[in-house]
Parts: structure tokens; sequence; C-alpha cells
């Protein structure tokens, strides 16, 4: 039997955007902030050779440097300030949170609420501002090796160093800025707004790819057909869930006596969304995003691990994967679903699972239901990343229709659809206790009764 809850929500249209002025705020708010982002990757870092520049992105646009633009929204292959993008935030949150499970000192601090979670966030901006300086530091270098800067030195660097350190830490902001006072998902949308920004480019060269005869029409409409059924299947799979039925008795409160009731705790198959992508991508875009620009001058270490690690390589796609299965786990059961806080919160309502003592076997049964049902979700997670991969290494097909893009693309729309709908029920919530409160004022006062003879 459908909910008064799940019946609102189907019946919600969206002509009430209009009226939901809090809600056309923060959309409006959200669009200014990227916008300020999109125009950010077009402001050149100071002392660049543009001509220098642009020949070298001419020549690596379709390589290792296509990519790391690609997670950048195009501006490393401009240099923007923007060039490191958000990738620092995210390597520092991934070190963060593997040690939050493993430091007792964090972990603790992780349980004392609001307080400790500021924080940590307070631990994880410290990072990033760290991983953004050595990473500005190698890119530094890497453009003087490849005879990109204009003016090299110590003078150069540093201004490169601050402007690039400086502009991710102005995304963060930014993000954080989405999260609370727009739409949420910050980080992820300055992500997919960087992809989608680039992708009538993308597309317009590999049509004329297929004009010129560098690529086949056979080969065209094999992509075409390849990404349709890639996000047909990346909302299927996200859409899914694992129902696990709960149980509330029978409780008494005061003189009444209220019947128990049931619902179920919905599971996703996919509880950790696009985070496992972009962790595992972040990783593998670390080394690469140094070597960028350095050309030929590569140490000897460097050069074996773009060697073996560079994109279509089996061992880059065996590391990708087995990151992208340990981040599923990692990340569900440390940030998404935690089978211990679930179990106590159940415990806590009184709610319970039939044939499940509340407490630690509940948390134990929990946690097995979760275990097998992630088995699916990495799989699906891993062959969405890794097939569309080996075929577009096997027929230089763009980096946007690359399986890591569109499963960001296609999770973080159905995230914000689901996000504008949350906030439109709220909206039409409020209205009826509004509409309840003006009839209660307006209406005729209600004639005080009688007191029952005993």
């Amino acid at each position: 039997m459908v909910s008064a809850v799940e019946s609102m929500a189907a019946n919600t249209s969206w002509s009430a955007l209009g009226k939901a002025t809090d809600l056309r705020n923060r959309i409006l708010f959200t669009l200014g902030l990227l916008i300020v982002y999109r125009l950010g990757t077009f402001i050149p870092v100071p002392g660049i050779d543009g001509t220098a520049l642009r020949q070298f992105m001419e020549s690596a646009g379709q390589g290792i440097g296509g990519m790391v633009s690609m997670f950048t929204g195009g501006a490393l292959g401009r240099m923007g300030i923007f060039a490191l993008g958000i990738m620092p935030y995210i390597s520092a949150s991934i070190i963060v949170q593997l040690m939050t499970s493993m430091v007792p000192a964090l972990e603790q601090l992780k349980k004392e609420g609001e307080q400790g979670r500021k924080k940590i966030n307070q631990y994880t901006r410290f990072g990033t501002v760290a991983l953004a300086t050595l990473q500005a530091y190698g890119l530094a270098v890497s453009l003087e090796a490849g005879d990109i800067a204009a003016d090299p030195g110590m003078y150069f660097r540093m201004a490169c160093m601050i402007t690039l350190v400086g502009g991710t830490m102005f995304l963060m902001w930014l993000g954080e800025q989405i999260t609370a006072r727009g739409i949420g998902n910050g980080i992820s949308l300055i992500i997919f707004v960087g992809i989608i920004a680039e992708v009538p480019a993308a597309i317009a060269q590999f049509f004329s790819s297929g004009r010129s005869g560098a690529i086949s029409p056979a080969v065209i409409v094999g992509v075409l057909v390849m990404v349709i059924v890639t996000i047909m299947f990346v909302v299927f799979m996200e859409r899914a869930l694992r129902k696990i039925h709960i149980q509330y008795p029978r409780r008494q409160v005061g003189q009444k006596m209220y019947d128990g009731g049931s619902s179920h705790l919905p599971v996703k198959v996919n509880p950790a969304g696009v985070i496992p992508a972009i962790f595992a991508s972040s990783l593998l875009l670390l080394p690469v995003t140094i070597s960028t620009f350095s050309g030929n001058s590569t140490g000897p270490v460097m050069s074996v691990l773009l060697a073996n690690f560079g994109p279509g390589q089996p061992l880059y796609l065996l590391f990708f994967v087995a990151m992208i299965v340990f981040f599923a786990y990692f990340y569900t059961f440390n940030v998404s679903f935690k089978p211990d806080e679930v179990a106590d919160n159940l415990k806590n309502q009184n709610g319970f699972v039939p044939g499940i003592r509340p407490g630690k076997k509940t948390a134990e049964y929990l946690e097995y239901v979760v275990n097998r049902v992630l088995v699916l979700g990495a799989a699906y997670l891993a062959a969405v990343c890794i097939l569309p991969e080996i075929l577009r290494g096997q027929f230089a097909i763009p980096f946007y229709f690359g399986g890591t893009s569109v499963l960001i693309v296609v999770s973080v729309t159905m995230d914000t659809i689901q996000q504008v709908q949350s906030h439109l029920l709220a909206h039409q919530y409020e209205g009826l206790l509004e509409r309840s409160q003006l009839r209660g004022k307006s209406g005729k006062p209600r004639k005080k009764r009688s007191p029952a003879r005993k």
C-alpha cells in the first residue's frame, strides 16, 4: 500500500518550483557559484607561454593530458587558476577517513558529534593545502621542463604554486557553500559541471574524426549505443534496493493501545554512489598530474609508473578495479551505512528484524546483508568504469565517453533531481500546514462541549 509521503512525492509537479521561493533561491545560488567556477577555468596562471601551451595540448590532448583535463573541467588544458581541480580535496578526504578508522584519537573525535565533525573537516582542509602545494610544485617544475613557462625561475614557481593552491582552496569553499546553502552535493556538482562543459567539444571532435575517415561509421554507431546502454544500466542499478523488513511491536501511550506496524529498511545496491569511482580516479591521476607537462624529462621511477599505470594498461585497469572495490566497501561501512549505528537506532525506536535479536545480532545481520549486496554493487561499478575504458583504448574514443565520466554525470544528475524533489516536497508540506492554520484561525470557533456525566 502506497504511503502518504510516496503519494505526495508522486503528485509533486515541477510547476510548484515557481512557488517554492527558498528552492528557487537555492538553485540560483548554486548556478551562480558554478558560473564563477567556469569563469575561473579561463583565467590563466601568470607566466605561461600561451603558444607553447596550445601546441603541447594539441599533441597531448588525446593522451594523458586529455584525461587529466577532463576532471578539471578543461582548466588544466588552458592552465587556468583551477588547473588542479578539486582532486587534492578528495585525496585529503580519503586520507583523513582512512586515518579516522585506524587512529583511536580520530575515531573518538568522530563520535563527539558536531564539534568532532568540524575538527575532522579542519584536518581535511589542512591536508588539502599540503597535497595541493605538493602537486602545484610538481606541476610548476614540469611546466618549466616542458618549456611552457615564459620566464622560468623561482618567481614563476612561487607564483604558480600560490595561484594553484589558492584556486583549489577556493573550489573547496565553493563546494561547501553549494552543499550548505545550495541544493547539496557541492563537490560532485563541480566535477559534474566540469565534465558536462567539455562534452559538446568532445562530441564535435568525435564526429569530425568520423567525417575525416579516422573513425569508421560502425565505431561511431557502436559508441553511441554503448553510451545509451551504459546510461540505462546505471539508472537501473542506482535505483535498485534490497529491502529489509522491520517490525514494530504494540505499544501503549497513556490509556491507549497502538497496534504494531511494519516498514522496511532500504539498502541500495550501490550505497557509496559515485564516490568510489572518483576516489580511485583521483589516486590514479596523482602521478599523472605531476608528469603531464614534463615531456621526456621524467625520472626513471615516474617513467616506470607511467609505462605500467597509463590509461589502458593492464596494471592500470587492475589497480582501478581494486581501488573501486576497496572504496565501495570502505565508504559504505564507514560513511553511508554503518550497521552498528543503524542497529542502535532501530533498538531505540523499538524496531527489530523478525527472527533477529535487537542490538549486536541485528548489527551482524545488517553487515552480512550489506556485504552480500555490495558484491553486486562493487561488480557493477567496476564493470561500468572498466569496460568502456577498454573499448575506448581500442578505438581512440574521447575520454568523455568513458565509464567513469558517464557514471559521474548520471549519478550526480539523479542525486540532484532527488534533492530538488525533496525540497519541493518539504515546501508542499509547509503549504499544507499553513493552510490548516489559516482555516483554524478564520473558521468558526468550536463550541465547548459539556463534560460528560459520570
